[in-house]
């Protein structure tokens, strides 16, 4: 069965299929990205009859209305947004939203003076509104009520070189554009947002990517019965004010979303400060459909945001109406002041403090779906959601759960959460990590030189946690260093280097990093542990201070190893020792960071 149609139209019955609704052009790429010599150029391009490409829509499938009776979905353009967009504000003076949501039509000026090596065609400017030569915007052509007798009269007045005859037949030249032919591929109504998203991919390989979520917001912009585009707003601006709190500025001009419900809801966002973590609309979409219904995969929330129903494979307006209600909430809940500050303050109070310590966007979406859900949830005291959030976002980190297809490991947690309720899934999943885990599994994973693998930051999560000392630094906590990254070598690399030891992925073992100040990182420079742990050992049996550190006892040295997770024979190896010491370090990071994943 064909999954397309091709149709040949022209550009004035492109234009009529936007003005009446026929055709919905989303923000699938959002926003217009052209500049207005790529519009420039579109234009002489259809003046000169070169072709201009394809545009690509899908059909929305047909839904039955309330009475039972068959609706016409509109057609979303998958493809060719920005050409239609340059057509639309170049010929129709259509206000287009730029990348910073500033309103704007780009004018294009004629120049029916122009010789044939010469462009006719420029984006006006101060110099063209001053220069009586030129027609100054084209779009005064296309408009209906335009008087092709009064125009050429009055511009060959200002422009007696001009012969009325030729000025007539190079507007009429313009005016044709509208009759240029553009192609028009119908993917049939039939076919699946993924053969869609697969469809566009094989067509438009240099275009931008086309994700799930843009498929939603697509739908979400095009509904105009249920909230939808001003939803899709409220979506875009919370996103774009969480980047930059001077967005709230653009924000405030836009009257019609102000006067909203939705501006109460996201203003607080200017005055926040998102240290360990920026959400971005995919961040929003996925949650907010999450904490709404037990599914994982977008392409679901798309379905259902067109009315379908799964059973039945039809689609009906009476779902598609709930689905919006229940995600609109979803959305709510998503940017409410508290209840985002408060999953915010979880994470780092798990000692995630920092952004570099944040892995996995997937993993913390799927945790604040839980803190969500858990919040509302009767059956779980309120004191522990906490609790169980914490431990599941370090669960799902370690081992990586989110990682691969999050999608279908996000839906088959939610349907088991569903079927055997959170709790009793929530030790299931939890007895997974037995000793093998701890014992065998983790060691292995510190065995990287990845200072970003996901157990090195746990572990740095944890020493942020339990509000350690860096090594050798009384007083000086690893939280704090950690803001300027002061992470150093143990063995030293130039010392390792030295005794021959010259693969990057041997010296920089994450076992053999520690957090310590610059300054004591320099008193160490490129001496064995023999050499500056024994010197600091020493000092503390005397009772007395090194040039590398303010510990003055042997207790208080021990502890603060311990603490850093290094053992105390570290004072007496060299470079031989190396590899025994890796293999000693990240035993005892494992069981560190197992102490920290049980004392959550």
């Amino acid at each position: 069965m064909p999954q397309f149609s091709v149709d040949s139209r022209t550009i004035d019955n492109v234009i009529g299929y936007i003005n009446n609704g026929q055709i919905s052009i989303p923000e699938i790429q959002r926003p217009f990205v052209w500049d207005g010599s790529k519009i420039r150029d579109l234009i002489d391009s259809l003046y000169n009859g070169f072709p201009v490409g394809y545009l690509i829509v899908w059909q929305n499938p047909n839904m039955k209305d309330k009475q039972g009776n068959l609706t016409s979905g509109k057609m979303i353009m998958i493809d060719g947004q920005q050409r239609v967009t340059a057509i639309m504000t170049a010929l129709v003076g259509m206000k287009v939203l730029d990348k910073d949501f500033n309103e704007k039509v780009y004018k294009i000026a004629f120049n029916p003076f122009a010789k044939k090596d010469e462009s006719r065609f420029e984006v006006q400017s101060a110099a063209i509104l001053k220069d009586k030569r030129w027609i100054q915007d084209i779009a005064e052509l296309f408009k209906p009520d335009f008087n092709s007798w009064t125009f050429v009269t009055e511009f060959c007045n200002a422009n007696p070189e001009m012969e009325p005859q030729v000025l007539s037949s190079l507007i009429q030249n313009v005016i044709n554009i509208k009759n240029c032919p553009i192609g028009i591929i119908r993917l049939a109504e039939s076919l699946s947002i993924d053969e869609v998203t697969e469809i566009f991919i094989r067509i438009n390989s240099q275009g931008k990517a086309l994700t799930q979520a843009d498929f939603v917001m697509s739908t979400i912009a095009a509904d105009e019965k249920y909230g939808g585009y001003m939803l899709r707003k409220a979506i875009d601006y919370f996103s774009h004010l969480a980047v930059s709190s001077e967005f709230i500025n653009k924000i405030n001009q836009d009257s019609e979303f102000v006067a909203s419900e939705y501006y109460n809801i996201i203003k607080w966002v200017a005055n926040y400060h998102f240290n360990i973590y920026t959400p971005v609309f995919d961040d929003v979409l996925r949650t907010s459909f999450m904490t709404k219904y037990y599914r994982g995969k977008l392409a679901n929330l798309t379905d259902l945001l067109h009315g379908r129903n799964f059973e039945t494979r039809s689609f009906e307006e009476a779902i598609q109406e709930d689905t919006f209600a229940r995600f609109t909430d979803g959305v709510k809940d998503y940017c409410n002041e508290y209840i985002l500050k408060q999953f915010f303050d979880t994470i780092k109070q798990a000692g995630f403090v920092y952004s570099r310590l944040v892995k996995g966007r997937m993993a913390l979406d799927f945790a604040y779906t839980l803190f969500i859900r858990l919040r509302n949830d009767n059956s779980i005291e309120k004191l522990k959601v906490s609790h169980y959030v914490q431990r599941w976002y370090v669960m799902s980190v370690l081992t990586g759960r989110y990682v691969g297809s999050p999608e279908t490991q996000m839906e088959r947690d939610l349907r088991a959460i569903n079927d055997r309720g959170f709790l009793r899934y929530y030790n299931e999943v939890m007895a997974n990590l037995a000793e093998t885990f701890w014992d065998v599994t983790l060691p292995q994973q510190l065995e990287t030189s990845s200072s970003t693998s996901p157990a090195f930051t746990v572990f740095l999560a944890a020493q942020c946690k339990f509000n350690d000392d860096s090594f050798l630094s009384p007083g000086a906590k690893v939280r704090d260093l950690l803001e300027t990254a002061d992470i150093h070598h143990l063995f030293p690399r130039k010392y390792l280097q030295n005794a021959g030891i010259n693969s990057v992925v041997r010296y920089n073992q994450v076992a053999n990093y520690a957090v310590l100040s610059k300054p004591i990182n320099i008193a160490i420079g490129m001496q064995a542990p023999n050499v500056y742990m024994k010197e600091v050992y020493e000092a503390c049996m005397n009772g007395a201070e090194s040039k590398y550190t303010t510990i003055t006892n042997t207790d208080e040295l021990i502890n603060n190893c311990r603490s850093n997770c290094i053992q105390m024979d570290f004072k007496d190896m060299i470079f031989t020792d190396y590899d025994i010491f890796l293999e000693k370090r990240r035993l005892l990071m494992a069981q560190k960071i197992k102490d920290y994943f049980y004392s959550l």
